[in-house]
């Protein structure tokens, strides 16, 4: 979708008669929507300059310039374009315009800068990363620009950005990739920018090329394919086995199907920690985006799929799949059936609205349904976390239903957490009183799970299974996540003075502290660690679970001030008192339940509440003598039936 779109000599008389901010706004308001005043005064300031590149007898006046040209599925607008030829191909020059006047470097991350932005220092992208990687995007996913050998040029132009001379933050040699990708002007490189266009854009073409990735059929191309390809190979973590490749061959079908006959298709995946999800998901995106099928892998917490798209990554620049991994929210306005497959991980966490206040779209359930073709939806109710988890069987039922679409129910069982063992899952249901289960004194004899005494004994035992970077701390949100503490390594959140033991919420980027150095010192919570894995888990369970009068009991109250997960509570409490109790009591069980099920070999805990380590350890030595008398009259039977055979 193009907002502006026009030969360079209609621009260039829309600026002169003061007629071209109008006429966005009045395009944008009906193409879009409502518009903020500061986006227009960016337009009135920046045409401007472009005015001035452009006022060049040597650029073609039927050149095509479109301005703010949404790209298809994301919600990213490429600020300026100019179209054209060269000698030999169909030519688009990207423009990327900022504002900015000054930056600062930031090392240790790719391509992100820091400048003043909404009243303070924020961290971005590079410029130069910005319009790369939006050419990128366009050639990946628009089939005119890949059959009509179209060539894409970006750039970005900071028109009021002064050069700071030797060392200039702007240009550090940090940046020369996207910046040999992506040239970089600044104010009083007006002649530089026109060069470049000059050098790509010879002959107009009457917006013909703006015309061809307007209305381009969306398609992967076949370079992203590839490339998505070469990242699975190899790569163990994402092998599939037994029932997941069921789901995967139904899944497959249920797609082509969907295509074939045009009949909306919704897949649902039922299954507990370790049955692989994650693993099955990453491998349908592959395998469909091959297919040359435009999907998504989709789910609200940012951690588990900036996890996947960062071991993907490996070698390959992120511009070209980040587009593959999308928050939950981001289908509000997408049109019906735009994607052929939406693939929701973790889809029991999903919100009912969408933005930072939750006022935006209807339910992210149904946008996601109407917006694929077959949309699969990974799900484990027993793992909802916060009161605004919505996702539920019956809400994927009922907007099937109202969709006309085919449902179909699949599901995995525990093959790859807790040592295979579905012993130790339902064990745990039982010992935790989510269920009754029928492994209430069974765990299994290949899963370490102990109970500490002293936090430190815990770090300690974690730290030393650390080895390859898969053992972790994690926590109860009982214990405040203080910003101000952030700037400084020597503050710690979660102190037990008792023991003298003291850890932080994990300092870094949350979003992939699961893989991130060092993290292992640090302490995650359910946010940053639920649909992610490791080898060994430390638990440390806060006073929001007890145990008393036999009972484990839950105590809502016992929570951090800085924990959204009750956030709306208080206001239940008022209308339905039993009901708000109920459902705080489910969450912080099932906050628990997932902590305690992140490590594949083993789960150790420490638990502020004595009792409630005193009631786990004897659950545990009585599952370890009900296992051992299993054992002792199974060997009983064997010898008997040898005896039986041998006569």
């Amino acid at each position: 979708m193009i907002v502006y779109e026009a030969t360079k000599a209609e621009f260039l008389e829309d600026v002169f008669h003061d007629e071209l901010v109008n006429n966005i706004c009045n395009n944008y308001n009906a193409k879009i929507g409502k518009i903020n005043k500061s986006e227009v005064r960016s337009w009135d300031n920046s045409m401007q300059y472009m005015y001035r590149v452009l006022s060049d007898s040597e650029i073609p006046s039927d050149a095509g310039v479109a301005i703010e040209f949404k790209i298809p599925h994301t919600s990213r607008r490429v600020d300026f374009l100019i179209s054209g030829r060269d000698a030999e191909n169909n030519s688009i020059v990207i423009v990327e315009l900022k504002q900015w006047e000054s930056v600062e470097a930031v090392k240790g991350k790719e391509a992100i800068v820091k400048t003043a932005m909404n009243r303070g220092l924020v961290e971005t992208t590079h410029p130069s990363y910005q319009a790369w990687s939006y050419a990128s995007l366009i050639k990946d996913y628009n089939e005119n620009a890949q059959n009509e050998d179209m060539r894409l040029y970006p750039c970005a132009y900071l028109h009021n950005y002064l050069n700071q001379g030797q060392g200039d933050p702007l240009t550090d040699s940090i940046y020369d990739y996207y910046i040999d990708k992506a040239p970089v002007f600044i104010k009083g490189d007006a002649q530089r920018l026109r060069n470049f266009i000059k050098r790509y854009i010879q002959f107009g073409d009457n917006k013909e090329n703006l015309y061809k990735i307007e209305n381009g059929r969306i398609r992967p191309s076949k370079s992203l394919q590839d490339s998505l390809n070469l990242m699975l190979k190899g790569n163990d973590e994402f092998v599939m086995i037994d029932g997941q490749k069921v789901v995967y061959e139904e899944a497959v079908h249920l797609a082509k199907e969907a295509l074939r006959t045009n009949t909306k298709q919704v897949l649902v995946v039922r299954g507990g920690p370790g049955t692989g999800k994650s693993v099955l998901a990453i491998n349908l995106l592959v395998h469909l985006t091959n297919q040359s099928m435009v999907c998504q892998y989709v789910t609200k917490n940012a951690a588990p799929r900036n996890i996947y798209a960062t071991k993907l990554k490996r070698d390959f620049r992120k511009g070209h799949i980040d587009n593959l991994f999308k928050g939950s929210g981001s289908y509000i306005n997408a049109p019906k059936d735009e994607f052929d497959v939406l693939i929701v991980d973790e889809a029991h966490r999903l919100n009912l609205k969408s933005g930072m206040f939750q006022n935006l779209g209807e339910n992210q359930t149904k946008e996601i349904i109407e917006a694929s073709k077959l949309s699969i939806f990974f799900i484990d109710e027993r793992q909802r976390v916060t009161l605004k988890d919505a996702g539920s069987l019956s809400e994927i039922d009922r907007f099937a239903k109202e969709n006309n679409a085919n449902l179909t129910i699949m599901n995995l069982e525990s093959q790859f957490r807790c040592n295979g063992s579905d012993g130790y899952l339902a064990w745990l249901d039982d010992v935790l009183q989510i269920r009754e289960t029928a492994n209430s004194d069974y765990i299994g004899s290949q899963y370490d799970f102990r109970v500490f005494n002293n936090p430190n004994d815990l770090r300690k035992e974690i730290e030393s299974k650390n080895k390859n970077n898969k053992a972790r701390i994690v926590a109860g949100y009982c214990w405040n996540w203080d910003k101000d503490g952030k700037n400084n390594p020597n503050y710690y959140d979660i102190v037990l003075e008792q023991y003298d033991f003291k850890i932080s919420w994990n300092l870094g980027n949350s979003e992939t502290w699961a893989i991130d150095a060092d993290s292992v010192k640090e302490a995650g919570c359910i946010h940053t660690s639920q649909g992610l894995e490791f080898e060994y888990v430390g638990v440390i369970i806060g006073n929001d679970m007890r145990f008393e009068d036999g009972q484990i009991i839950t105590d809502y109250t016992e929570r951090a001030k800085t924990d959204s997960s009750l956030k709306g509570l208080k206001k239940l409490l008022k209308e339905d008192s039993a009901k708000a109790l109920k459902l705080a009591d489910e969450i912080i069980r099932n906050t628990y339940r997932t902590l305690m099920t992140r490590g594949q070999k083993g789960c150790y805990v420490y638990c502020t509440d004595p009792e409630l380590a005193k009631y786990l350890k004897n659950r545990y030595e009585q599952s370890n003598t009900v296992y051992e008398q299993n054992e002792f009259f199974r060997s009983e039977f064997r010898v008997a039936e040898e005896k039986e055979d041998y006569k």
